[in-house]
């Protein structure tokens, strides 16, 4: 089989869409070899995803045109190239499709990670909102089978598209298979080292916005006279000068913000936290969560939603907005030995319903619905 994929995500973003779109191809390469992947990408890049160069054909734009307006290559002039190429199935990796996709030659599968600009609006600028609706709705419409990460975003595509269940298969995520491997106690040493980390400390990973909540977080260890230390790892946005007020404001010391971390070194600074916080007020997923219960960390997340699909029975779940709840949750884990190593336990057999075979099967099922 011949699969073509949207791949600009794969090469040019370091966050959740990229990491989604890295790992899908890098699993289906590893599991399903025999067929051809071509990664269709806007600009030269030579750093491939995960996985072996010999398995992925990068295709680029081949006219003077197509270079110079590459968005627009993407989502309307890719087609007749997808056409030329023969592909047999287009993978849009990231809640698009292109506009001219020739079907029924080329059938598509889109992977729908969440409606929030639908769900919540003012979270975003208009023109964005306008754009992602467009692309979104087209992709609902006209794809041959639409992978949702989640129940909730299956819910939310029946509910802002009026897409037919029948047409959804929900595929969860997963994250990079190196979090389910424990680091050695030197490469640990070393990582203590590198980032002057405390004995003990509770872990933020995730973009500093305010869906995010981080805020909140650094608002409960000072009401709640907690002195563990937080450590803070993510893309900023300007949202980190309202975090970084407050911080000054009350003379909060144990607070620090990790920059250019590699994606290597997250694993043992997941593994070394006593805790994972992740207070979010709404998510397609929630990858870090996964991360951190494949890296055997216990996990504090927000309650409702898509949060106890990725979090679980065994993590703890809070009201977002309550400071008071998130004190008294990391108070009852860090007291309480037993509680700290079960939900490290159960967390982790809750992880390994996410590994990349069991993912790479499924993606492939949906693949031989779209085809038939």
């Amino acid at each position: 089989m011949r699969i073509g994929f949207d791949a600009k995500r794969a090469f040019f973003n370091f966050s959740g869409l990229g990491n989604y779109s890295r790992n899908t191809i890098a699993y289906l390469g590893s599991k399903y070899p025999e067929n051809e992947y071509h990664l269709y990408i806007p600009r030269r890049k030579l750093r491939i995803p995960n996985g072996e160069m010999s398995k992925y054909s990068l295709e680029y734009p081949q006219s003077w045109t197509g270079r110079k307006l590459s968005s627009f290559w993407r989502s309307y002039w890719l087609g007749k190239r997808l056409e030329k190429d023969r592909i047999d199935l287009y993978h849009g990796l990231s809640n698009e499709i292109p506009f001219d996709l020739p079907r029924p030659k080329v059938r598509s599968v889109v992977t729908i990670h969440d409606l929030i600009f639908m769900r919540y609006p003012e979270w975003y600028k208009p023109i964005d909102r306008k754009i992602y609706v467009k692309k979104a709705k087209h992709a609902c419409k006209e794809a041959d089978r639409i992978i949702a990460i989640s129940n909730q975003t299956s819910s939310d595509i029946q509910e802002y598209t009026g897409t037919s269940p029948d047409r959804i298969d929900v595929v969860h995520q997963g994250c990079d298979p190196v979090f389910y491997s424990p680091v050695s106690e030197d490469g640990k040493k070393q990582l203590k080292q590198k980032y002057s980390l405390p004995s003990d400390y509770i872990l933020y990973v995730g973009t500093i916005e305010p869906r995010k909540n981080l805020l909140k977080i650094v608002q409960a260890l000072h009401s709640g006279s907690l002195d563990i230390p937080l450590i803070i790892i993510g893309r900023a946005t300007p949202y980190i000068e309202t975090v970084r007020e407050f911080i000054g404001e009350h003379g909060m010391k144990n607070i620090r913000f990790l920059k250019d971390v590699p994606n290597e070194d997250l694993p043992g600074l997941y593994q070394m936290a006593q805790i994972f916080v992740y207070p979010s007020r709404f998510e397609g997923f929630g990858i870090p969560i996964l991360e951190a219960l494949a890296s055997r960390t216990p996990v504090i997340t927000s309650a409702g939603g898509v949060f106890p699909e990725a979090g679980g029975s065994s993590s703890a779940y809070i009201d977002p907005d309550s400071p008071e709840e998130l004190v008294e949750s990391i108070r009852k884990i860090l007291d309480n030995s037993t509680l700290h190593d079960s939900m490290r336990e159960q967390g982790f057999q809750h992880a390994m319903r996410f590994t990349e075979d069991i993912i790479a099967r499924n993606i492939m099922d949906v693949y031989k619905k779209a085809l038939k």
